[in-house]
Formats: C-alpha cells, structure tokens, sequence
C-alpha cells in the first residue's frame, strides 16, 4: 500500500513540475512579445504652429498621465530623444485596427461614432468604437463610419512645460474634408 501511495505521488510531483514549467514558458514568451512589439508615436503630418509637431497623447503627465481624461494631440515628446509612454502605440495593434497603447494597457475609443465625439481611452475590447483604420492618405477613421475622421481642433493652448511651452490641442471625430487635411492627416514613427 505504500509503495502504491509513493507512486501516486511522484506522479502528481511530475505532472506539478510539468505544469510550472510550462507557466513559466509562457510568461517567457508573453515578456517577450512586449519586448519585441513596435512602438511608434502618432503624429500630425502639418506640424502647424509647433515644428516638434502634435502627437496623439494621453491627457496627463508621462507616466503619471490619466486614462480617466483621454487622448488629445500634444507637442511630441521625441525631440526629447524617445517615444513618451503616453504618446506609444503598439504598431502591429495599429495594423489591427486597434490603436493600444501598452503601458497603460488601453485602447482608444470614440465616446460615439459621430461628429465632434470626443475620444477616450477604454480596456481593450473590440467593440466597434475601438476599430479604427489607418489610411494610407493619413487618414484615422472608425471603421463603422468611414465619412469620420480623426481630428486636432484649431485652437490650441499651452501646456505646463517644456521649452519652448508645449503646445495642445483638443482631439475629435469631424467630418473628414480636405480643407482640414492638416489637422486630419496622420503618419506614425519609430524613434531609434
């Protein structure tokens, strides 16, 4: 009887060993992922009045920025060298149709598909306020209305640093026009 128990448990200690190291594999792998996906910032093509030009951005500070707040378009952070947290996009997410941003671990989503919706940054979850396609004219439109796009306002305003002040402007769905292709007209980059 007890080497019948003793068996059983070397069985089950085999089975727990096996399972850990597979979790462990795959954590490895999930890591890795992260680590090789691109990021990339989202940027105006017309740097209009600020020559670092204007980045999709989370409203907020870096790390300390607030999801509760959403996006916005900001002076990029990468004449600072690198891609902020709060300004990088996972390209391949993008190729998707999904604009996520990792560190945060967000996607952005139309309050509603319709002119002058505000955007706001949601948990990831396909719904059809979260699917946008990156145009190959530059254009951010939502997938369900393809009349819409991604819009920095006209006015802007200063922001709490940098030198010279960083510049803001407020982000929304407009009626896509080529009157307003400078404020319509989007591209992304990688910093090295």
């Amino acid at each position: 009887m007890f080497l019948y128990i003793n068996k059983i448990f070397l069985v089950f200690s085999a089975l727990f060993s096996f399972l850990i190291s597979c979790n462990s594999q795959s954590e490895v792998i999930i890591e890795d992922s992260v680590l090789k996906s691109e990021i990339v910032e989202i940027y105006l093509l017309d740097a209009l009045n600020d020559s670092r030009k204007y980045c999709l951005d989370i409203i907020g500070y870096k790390t300390n920025a607030d999801i509760n707040k959403g996006l916005q378009v900001h002076s990029c952070y990468s004449y600072q060298g690198k891609i902020s947290v709060d300004q990088g996009f996972d390209k391949s997410r993008i190729d998707d149709n999904e604009f996520y941003i990792p560190l945060f671990k967000v996607c952005m989503e139309a309050v509603k598909i319709e002119k002058s919706s505000r955007l706001e940054l949601k948990n990831c979850d396909k719904n059809q306020k979260q699917e946008f396609i990156f145009q190959n004219d530059g254009k951010i439109q939502p997938l369900s209305n393809l009349n819409l796009c991604l819009t920095a306002s006209e006015n802007f305003r200063e922001g709490g640093g940098g030198n010279p002040v960083h510049l803001i402007r407020d982000l929304s769905l407009q009626i896509c026009d080529d009157t307003f292709s400078s404020r319509q007209k989007w591209s992304f980059r990688k910093i090295n």
